[in-house]
């Protein structure tokens, strides 16, 4: 499966603000691959932000429409007004393994449970707007064994294909090289095989 996700290194957030009614509201996006890494970065906004009034956040750790790996909090504010509009917001991106966090400082001014709705969802949709992004391919893990001679063939048909090798054991057999081979593609090694003339083993 490919679908889009930030396109943001491990830590780094995307970081936008607007300001409504005097409350101030603080959106940070950042690449969610699970709940782990999410849970670790919502801390770290907590550290960064100790005196403000909220930290409401919604994450997708996974494809876009995913139903298991998310998650939302409203930490504090009325139920149903910042959590959930915050990842309404982000299923609605078509976006996978994203996490926001909107902090709000308040401003003196209730905006009420309407207002408090719009102003998470815009904080979201704003950042969202000039996020960056690429694209991303889910991949599973598959192994073979080629000759010596034959790897340096095998690696140029991998790369062509657009299949890492994301490692490599040696003996005296050859070989073995990892392979990230894309989840939803149908594993065929056929025309592989006939490049190398039938000198591989799939493990």
């Amino acid at each position: 499966m490919r679908y889009p996700i930030p396109d943001l290194s491990p830590g780094e957030w995307h970081v936008e603000a607007l300001e409504i009614e005097k409350s101030r509201f603080i959106c940070r996006l950042c690449h969610t691959p699970d709940n782990a890494t999410f849970e670790a970065l919502l801390a770290e906004t907590r550290l960064a932000y100790p005196d403000a009034s909220h930290h409401c956040s919604a994450f997708i750790a996974g494809a876009p429409g995913e139903q298991v790996a998310i998650g939302f909090s409203d930490d504090g504010e009325p139920g149903g007004t910042a959590g959930r509009p915050m990842f309404q917001a982000l299923e609605g991106s078509g976006l996978g393994q994203v996490g926001a966090v909107v902090t709000r400082y308040f401003g003196g001014t209730k905006l009420g449970t309407g207002g408090l709705v719009r102003a998470y969802t815009q904080a979201v949709l704003k950042a969202l707007d000039t996020l960056p992004r690429h694209a991303f391919t889910e991949r599973r893990a598959v192994a073979i064994q080629v000759d010596f001679s034959n790897e340096a063939e095998a690696r140029r048909w991998l790369a062509e294909h657009d299949i890492p090798v994301t490692d490599a054991d040696y003996d005296s057999q050859g070989a073995r090289l990892s392979l990230a081979w894309p989840a939803d593609d149908t594993l065929s090694l056929t025309r592989l095989e006939q490049r190398l003339k039938g000198a591989l083993v799939r493990l």
